[in-house]
């Protein structure tokens, strides 16, 4: 199981990785956010990207030596009934955030037409809300989050649809979990909160997921941008468009005296500098 706050690739290294000082950061790696599935009784919220954070400085990196910065991407929206897309994961040297789940649509649950097993979208950082059943008696279930699974948490569950019931009974999908908690199941469906993180000086919330949709309801906007929101699900027929989930994003802090780097995105906040990769990049102890 991958370990936080502990020694990164740096410390393996040493003084032999770039030749350079080891000193110690502080991070956060924040995922794609998935889009919500679109479906015509009622669709399930996507959920917010992986979220993994060390509120200290005790990662350790080394003077001039490369660490690989990946920022993911949020899930494409759908124009027809389907799954909503899974976000892409980001990376900062050994450290991966999971894409966040799409909305869950029920592929292959009994009875349903399509073959494909909801899970395979639905999990991620955090999990997709499942979309409602239109068989009485059945129930989707929300995809999982924290998967693969690390510690602490990168998110939460997504939140189960409406309980199968006859077609003229408006029903509703679950919301996507986020990272600050899982996603509602229906009736409430609201997707998982964010987590207010203050690593670039003043608190930004990040990796929410997106709220399931009543039988009859438009989508709304999609995710923020390098938040690693979700976005909402659809639920008014074919074709109900869901927007993409937000793209994710690399945060490093570290002490201005420890290092000369330049990297990503500069800025000063007391003591510290912090770099901000919202796009691929190579951070440079």
């Amino acid at each position: 199981m991958p370990l936080i706050g502990t020694f990164g690739a740096g410390s393996k290294g040493g003084f032999g990785r770039g030749g350079g000082k080891p000193y110690f950061i502080q991070y956060l790696v924040v995922a794609g956010g998935g889009s919500g599935g679109t479906f015509s009784y009622g669709g399930g919220g996507g959920a917010g990207g992986g979220y993994r954070k060390i509120a200290s400085k005790t990662y350790e990196v080394v003077q001039g030596a490369n660490y690989t910065v990946t920022v993911g991407a949020g899930g494409a929206g759908q124009t027809a009934d389907n799954n909503g897309i899974k976000g892409s994961d980001s990376v900062f040297d050994t450290i991966t955030s999971a894409g966040g789940g799409g909305g869950v649509n029920l592929f292959g649950q009994p009875g349903h037409p399509f073959g494909e097993p909801p899970e395979a979208t639905g999990q991620g950082g955090s999990g997709g809300g499942s979309a409602t059943y239109f068989q009485p008696g059945l129930q989707g279930i929300g995809g999982l989050g924290n998967i693969p699974p690390v510690s602490p948490p990168q998110g939460n569950n997504g939140g189960n649809g409406s309980i199968g019931m006859s077609p003229t009974t408006q029903r509703q999908g679950g919301g996507g979990g986020g990272a600050g908690g899982a996603g509602n199941p229906s009736p409430t469906s609201t997707g998982g909160p964010g987590d207010a993180n203050d690593i670039t000086g003043s608190p930004v919330t990040y990796a929410a997921g997106g709220y399931g949709r009543v039988q009859g309801q438009s989508a709304g906007p999609g995710g923020t941008a390098n938040r690693g929101d979700a976005s909402n699900a659809g639920g008014a027929g074919s074709p109900t468009p869901t927007s993409p989930g937000g793209s994710g994003i690399v945060v490093i802090r570290r002490l201005t005296a420890d290092s000369n780097s330049t990297s990503g995105s500069t800025s000063i906040s007391g003591l510290d500098t912090i770099h901000t990769f919202t796009s691929d990049g190579i951070y440079t102890g």
